[in-house]
């Protein structure tokens, strides 16, 4: 089985509040909570995957990012890299623009929401700084 690597943002408002998105009923891990992303196209750098994704995504235009963390995941059905970066100054507002319910939220907060399991190591760092 192939992996997919997908390009992750965490956004974080002044107040420590991170965002998430709730996936499509239709994806795999459809109706979850997660940090916004997605597949890095071929010949396509993890940063350029990310500004691209967070554009279609949300509609803003990230201006900086680091690197927060890399993990892998096996669902049985799907292998995932997730290639996880804090986004540290973008422009524009954060929307769904593909319908998907947005939330700005502590990391604490989320400890009850429901996340694909790749996404619990995020949130536990978040949650741990």
């Amino acid at each position: 089985m192939d992996t997919i690597t997908v390009a992750v943002g965490v956004l974080t408002d002044s107040a420590r509040r991170v965002l998430v998105s709730r996936r499509p009923p239709h994806a795999h891990q459809g109706g979850l909570w997660e940090f916004p992303g997605g597949k890095v196209d071929p010949g396509e750098s993890i940063g350029e995957a990310l500004a691209r994704e967070l554009l279609e995504e949300l509609g803003i235009v990230v201006e900086s990012s680091e690197p927060l963390m890399v993990l892998e995941h096996d669902y049985g059905d799907k292998c995932v890299r997730l290639d996880v970066h804090r986004v540290l100054h973008w422009r524009g507002e954060p929307r769904g623009l593909e319908a998907q319910p947005l939330a700005w939220k502590l990391p604490e907060d989320l400890l009850g929401w429901s996340f694909p399991a790749a996404n619990t190591p995020i949130l536990e760092r978040l949650i741990a700084v």
